[in-house]
């Protein structure tokens, strides 16, 4: 779990030491709200704080509130107008509306409610949370596909509330090159679980890439065993046919959200027409990003990171042409 995503975590860890405990959770945003909907706060007894429900205008607020749902042992439901000087002060162009939802830990979300969670989050398994209303909350993995597909959380006809909880999205990087020394703590910054997937040795090694998970097989063999699903992005660095080519091949054969390859307009070409002979079809070669990244006309390594790091995110969430269907 990255450090900008252990909300329920957190919140748990503070229950259980006594100091008491509540989830503010985002239910509905109107206008330029900061954050998304199903976006979470923790709030410990003592006021302490991990996440956030705004750009920072309206935690106080959020706070104030869950230590007195806290000290009832009941939840609460507040809505905030954010007014343009607010919203300015916090980086958006204009004002807007959120309703926030907040949870006192124990009384309304149960401990072992919430030690489920946290065990399907560290298992990477999608699970749904169902709040509100009358009946206690409840934690399903069935039911909402549609909103798991989508990491969409809300409202339901009932009036009942349900946050999606998926598994962290994952990077899988062929080529264990300089670009990918960037892009590598970057992604996780971002919150994607990183495995580096590069034969050679010399490139491929702790001291280059401390503490990261290094796959030292051949790309094909190494894809077909991690897996791939459609919260899966594969960036192909080497710029080495022998180890592109494979990994593309498998990565085209699967749910891949992202396909990245490094590589001029002129490598590209080239690399379609190998491709071609090892069986893709046009339609197949298409969903490959290349070049790779945005086109912010980034030089560096680290500012082809930056570039290939937003365009994943871009086809992440529908901003590009190009999206798996």
């Amino acid at each position: 779990m990255d450090r900008f995503d252990d909300i329920p975590e957190q919140a748990l860890a503070w229950f259980r030491e006594g100091r008491g405990a509540a989830l503010a959770t985002v239910v509905e945003t109107w206008g330029s709200a900061p954050r998304r909907v199903g976006s979470q706060l923790a709030i410990s007894g003592a006021g302490e704080i991990a996440g956030s429900v705004s750009g920072g205008c309206v935690e106080g607020a959020v706070v104030a509130e869950a230590l007195d749902a806290i000290e009832r042992g009941s939840s609460a439901t507040l809505t905030f107008g954010v007014s343009d000087d607010d919203a300015f002060a916090v980086g958006l162009g204009c004002g807007g509306t959120i309703r926030v939802m907040v949870e006192p830990l124990g009384s309304v979300l149960s401990e072992a409610l919430m030690a489920e969670l946290v065990a399907a989050r560290a298992a990477q398994e999608p699970v749904a949370v169902i709040s509100g209303g009358d009946r206690p909350a409840e934690i399903t993995r069935e039911g909402f596909e549609a909103r798991f597909r989508q990491d969409l959380s809300g409202f339901e006809a009932d009036g009942r509330f349900v946050t999606i909880h998926n598994p962290s999205l994952r990077l899988i990087v062929v080529g264990a090159v300089h670009i990918a020394q960037a892009l590598v703590p970057m992604a996780r910054i971002a919150g994607y679980d990183v495995v580096i997937v590069d034969p050679r040795e010399s490139f491929a090694s702790a001291a280059r890439f401390p503490g990261e998970r290094l796959v030292d097989d051949w790309p094909d063999e190494a894809l077909a065993a991690l897996g791939i699903d459609a919260r899966t992005a594969v960036v192909v660095l080497s710029h080495d046919p022998k180890i592109d080519d494979p990994a593309l091949m498998a990565a085209l054969r699967s749910e891949a959200y992202y396909i990245g390859a490094l590589g001029s307009t002129r490598s590209r070409d080239k690399r379609a027409v190998r491709l071609g002979l090892l069986g893709a079809s046009a339609e197949e070669i298409a969903r490959i990003q290349g070049p790779v990244g945005l086109d912010i006309g980034a030089a560096t390594p680290a500012e082809i990171a930056v570039s290939t790091l937003a365009e994943m995110i871009a086809v992440l969430r529908g901003k590009s042409s190009w999206r798996i269907a």
